[in-house]
């Protein structure tokens, strides 16, 4: 048996056994009742802020970078930085000075020095890409402090942080918005609107993974907080990458709604072996199974498949995937289109009479598509983003439209319930586990909005579009 028949065959072998444990009763979740004045926070727009002032705190891995781009985006000024050690202060300061804008104000020295940041009353953004477990403290007192919030993944890792960070956006009504740039890559935001014109049919399934094997990258981590969170928690603890792109091309919370995850991992053995040569400490109960596996069941009966997967010699993949009544997508291993051939009107690509749907279309078909359904954010911005980098693009996209949103008082591509959505697999795969591979209860974490607004969109200015 070849191993990819194999893979293929453990995989259905394992949906299966989810689909089975669906019947089974679900583990109940606990969703706190709204405080009293609190209104929910889907399609909620602040009002436009012409120059969007921010400050950023964490300039380790990412923080540079994004740093780097917002010097080229109209419409800001940056106003703050902050990292615990004074050195990437000093060197993130110099990327100020070669775009020739003034340095930000500064602050370092130790964890807490984000706070006397937070406390500035000239900060509209604060965008936050320190370690993960700092991520929920700063966007809460951020909010707080009247500021909007951009938070790397995972925004929070409990869902008593996720629950704590709606009611403190809802409270104070500003926005909260996770930074998941997977959403903004060019394949994905394409399928995304081939799918929103219809040409997929149906949805009914997709798929996404975070499968990037991070053995070199384990030393880099500051103070090793990677290592050390995977050594003490089961579960997808990293799902958002694959996660998101699915939810929206299913509408989640904008029609439908999450209902129930079971999930289920390999044994620990790649990862406790590189915790101990990045760490040089015992991996000794060490719990996160180097394989997991995640399925989740809507409210329309849609289903999706996320894995995790950090720690193995395969090439990296987001396993993004949409399967439809009308036509398939897939990206990796190898990208394409599939479609029935009444899905296509004919006259709209070349070679339509060859088309069936037990292949990936001709080249020349998919350049026609692609060119007809190029979403209109790449059209706008796609060039541009191409040049300026991060991720080949869409970590330029991702900032551009946060800015883009706030400067014109629209709703945000990713609301705070995004953020609870996509983090809470995290939790809800851990117990899931930790019961048996039960089912359980997705929370709707709208607490009855999740139909408010018919389909996922992106907000612009010139609502035409």
């Amino acid at each position: 048996m070849s191993h990819k028949f194999s893979f293929r065959f453990f995989s259905i072998w394992c949906m299966l056994l989810a689909m089975t444990a669906m019947n089974a009763e679900s583990v109940k979740t606990k969703t706190p009742v709204r405080p009293k004045g609190q209104t929910d926070m889907v399609g909620f727009a602040a009002d436009p802020i012409d120059t969007v002032r921010v400050a950023f705190i964490g300039l380790g891995m990412r923080g540079p970078g994004a740093v780097e781009r917002f010097t080229k985006i109209p419409g800001t000024r940056i106003v703050a930085l902050c990292d615990v050690e004074k050195e990437r202060v000093d060197s993130t300061q110099a990327i100020l000075t070669r775009a020739g804008l003034p340095e930000a104000a500064a602050y370092w020295g130790s964890t807490d020095s984000w706070k006397k940041l937070v406390d500035r009353d000239d900060i509209d953004l604060v965008y936050v890409v320190t370690d993960w477990v700092s991520h929920y403290p700063i966007a809460k007192r951020a909010m707080e402090k009247g500021k909007h919030v951009a938070v790397e993944v995972p925004a929070a890792l409990s869902l008593d942080e996720i629950w704590d960070l709606i009611n403190t956006s809802e409270r104070t009504r500003r926005h909260c918005m996770m930074l998941e740039n997977c959403v903004y890559d060019f394949f994905e935001m394409n399928t995304l609107n081939m799918a929103q014109h219809g040409l997929f049919g149906e949805l009914l399934h997709a798929e996404g993974s975070y499968i990037h094997n991070l053995e070199e990258f384990w030393p880099a981590y500051w103070r090793q907080w990677r290592s050390e969170y995977n050594k003490k928690h089961r579960g997808d603890v990293y799902p958002t990458h694959g996660f998101g792109p699915a939810c929206q091309l299913l509408d989640i919370h904008r029609g439908d709604r999450l209902v129930t995850v079971v999930a289920m991992d390999t044994d620990p053995v790649s990862g406790p072996e590189q915790y101990e040569a990045a760490t040089g400490k015992s991996a000794k109960g060490y719990r996160n199974g180097d394989h997991t596996m995640s399925f989740i069941r809507t409210a329309k009966g849609k289903t999706i498949l996320i894995q995790h997967d950090v720690v193995n010699p395969r090439p990296y993949s987001r396993m993004y995937q949409v399967t439809g009544t009308k036509g398939f997508a897939n990206k990796y291993p190898v990208e394409g289109y599939a479609f029935r051939p009444e899905a296509i009107p004919a006259g709209t690509v070349p070679d339509h009479e060859n088309l069936n749907s037990h292949r990936f279309i001709p080249d020349s078909v998919r350049t026609a598509l692609e060119q007809q359904y190029t979403h209109p954010i790449i059209r706008e911005v796609g060039e541009v983003a191409r040049k300026v980098g991060g991720h080949g693009g869409m970590d330029y996209i991702m900032d551009y439209r946060l800015v883009y949103c706030l400067r014109n008082g629209l709703p945000l591509d990713m609301d705070v319930y995004d953020l609870a959505e996509w983090c809470a697999l995290s939790p809800l795969s851990e117990i899931s586990i930790e019961n048996g591979n039960a089912p359980v209860e997705y929370p709707d974490f709208t607490r009855g909005a999740w139909n408010k607004v018919s389909g996922f969109r992106h907000a612009f200015k010139d609502s035409a579009r």
